[in-house]
């Protein structure tokens, strides 16, 4: 869903043609599997930063188009709300002062496009979903303009046949209904990329899948929605809801939901791909004119589009990524649990954890996966989403122990071996490791923070359940700015 589409309306000829061009381009793609054609000499990472605009009350302000133009630069883009922007990170090399890089340059381009937010009356908030939001924001009204996010309403209402239901049960209850996909704009994340062989890709997708629950209940940043305090990362159960295509019924029936986890440790990259065309329909049956087999004949390489696209609407945690750069089409695995903030080098921590851990898991001798079933993987993440770094975890050798102790124990000396083999550099790789550690020791990530400043600021008295989320919000975005990992922020 990267790219623009046309406004249009879908025929049933659209759709059958649609669905025999995405068997092709799998046809495709497993002959280019089999022939090794993929570019896998540099594994590289990626990095993508989803933000919220607000204005001088800490309240949303649907002015993204107004600050993409005063920002001017190509790195940034548009995302599902009006409230909303996406930066998109130049890849890079993780070895030697990779990450350092990545924080200097994350740094850099998040302070020049705040600047211009200002200046078109915005700024810039890191946060998984804005503590301010209220119901109203997220009307039908705050969708992009972008035409590919209202044809993607219409045609999610359309398998729907009725209003999304949104029910969270947490510390509070939510209980509402939408009329659009716009709460989906609440949900802002940090999407990790990693560029690896077709032969490794299997590895790296199980690796990430066993760590999604820790990553999760390390950087939970989302425990806010509509004035209610919810899950630590109420951003999972909402991203779920909001987009789902099922009425109850097919629920009912098990049919499986767009927003997912999957159901199994796979073998070969391919699995996922044939899994989306098996399993999901389209909800976008746009045509490129190029025939595959054509392009993969005269030794070119195809784009597969409609493949891209149709894995583009299937939104799982982790996501299996075709692109072809310069010529040379390659495989990422898109690391899609994390929320957005608290600051860049609470990120760059994260993706610290992240790929020292998947690398590690990836290349032991034993894989993790086949200790553990792939149910254990998925409750591990619901559990972290749900009550962060207070959840229990399951972990083979260990069983189910509380999340900082797995991390401290079991996980870190882990990802320390995992970065070591990226090459990455000694004095980075302790740096950023030793953020997450202290947040284990503290109890400390982003959900907690503003959890416990809420409840702080809410016992002194005198001002409403909305009047302090705006001061918490306000204090959140002096610290994010500062760039002091979010485990040293005092409690006011």
């Amino acid at each position: 869903m990267g790219k623009d589409v046309p406004a249009a309306s879908f025929t049933p000829e659209d759709r059958r043609r649609y669905r025999q061009k995405v068997r092709r381009n799998l046809d495709v793609f497993a002959r280019m599997l089999r022939e090794s054609r993929f570019d896998f000499d540099r594994p590289l990472a990626g990095l993508e930063i989803e933000l919220n605009l607000v204005n001088a009350e800490a309240e949303p302000t649907r002015k993204n188009t107004e600050v993409l133009d005063a920002i001017a630069d190509p790195a940034w883009c548009t995302e599902m709300g009006q409230f909303n922007l996406e930066i998109n990170v130049p890849p890079l090399a993780l070895a030697g002062q990779g990450l350092a890089e990545l924080e200097r340059t994350v740094r850099a381009s998040l302070n020049d496009a705040d600047k211009a937010a200002r200046t078109a009356g915005a700024q810039l908030v890191m946060v998984g979903i804005l503590p301010t939001l209220r119901e109203h924001d997220v009307d039908r009204g705050a969708i992009s303009q972008s035409p590919r996010y209202h044809l993607l309403n219409d045609q999610i209402f359309a398998a729907r046949g009725e209003d999304i239901r949104i029910a969270i049960d947490g510390p509070e209850r939510l209980s509402t209904y939408a009329d659009s996909v716009a709460p989906e704009a609440a949900c802002t994340s940090v999407q990790f990329h990693l560029q690896v062989s077709p032969t490794t890709f299997p590895s790296y997708w199980n690796a990430a899948q066993a760590v999604a629950g820790v990553q999760l209940a390390a950087a939970a940043n989302s425990p806010f929605l509509f004035g209610k305090e919810l899950w630590r990362e109420t951003r999972i159960p909402l991203f779920g809801q909001a987009t789902d295509t099922r009425p109850e019924e097919f629920k009912a029936q098990g049919v499986r939901p767009r927003v997912w986890f999957g159901e199994r440790w796979i073998t070969s990259v391919f699995d996922l791909f044939e899994e989306n065309a098996r399993y999901f329909p389209a909800l976008l049956p746009l045509c490129d004119a190029e025939d595959p087999l054509e392009v993969l004949d005269r030794g070119d390489v195809p784009a597969l589009s409609e493949l891209t696209l149709h894995n583009g609407t299937v939104y799982r945690w982790n996501r299996p990524v075709y692109a072809v750069v310069a010529g040379k089409p390659h495989l990422r695995v898109e690391n899609r649990t994390l929320p957005s903030g608290p600051t860049v080098v609470d990120i760059v921590a994260n993706g610290a954890l992240y790929y020292g851990l998947v690398r590690a898991l990836a290349e032991a001798e034993r894989p993790v996966w086949s200790q553990m079933s792939f149910s254990a993987a998925e409750d591990n993440l619901q559990a972290a989403a749900r009550h962060g770094m207070d959840s229990h975890l399951y972990w083979p050798g260990l069983g189910e122990v509380p999340a900082n102790e797995l991390i401290l124990r079991r996980l870190l000396p882990l990802a320390y071996s995992g970065l070591d083999a990226w090459g990455v550099d000694p004095a980075e790789r302790d740096r950023l490791l030793g953020i997450i550690e202290q947040r284990c020791l503290t109890g400390q990530n982003g959900a907690s923070w503003q959890v416990e400043t809420l409840h702080a600021l809410d016992s002194k008295g005198g001002a409403s359940r909305h009047e302090c989320l705006q001061q918490m919000t306000h204090l959140y975005i002096d610290h994010m700015h500062t760039n002091d990992p979010v485990h040293t922020w005092p409690i006011p």
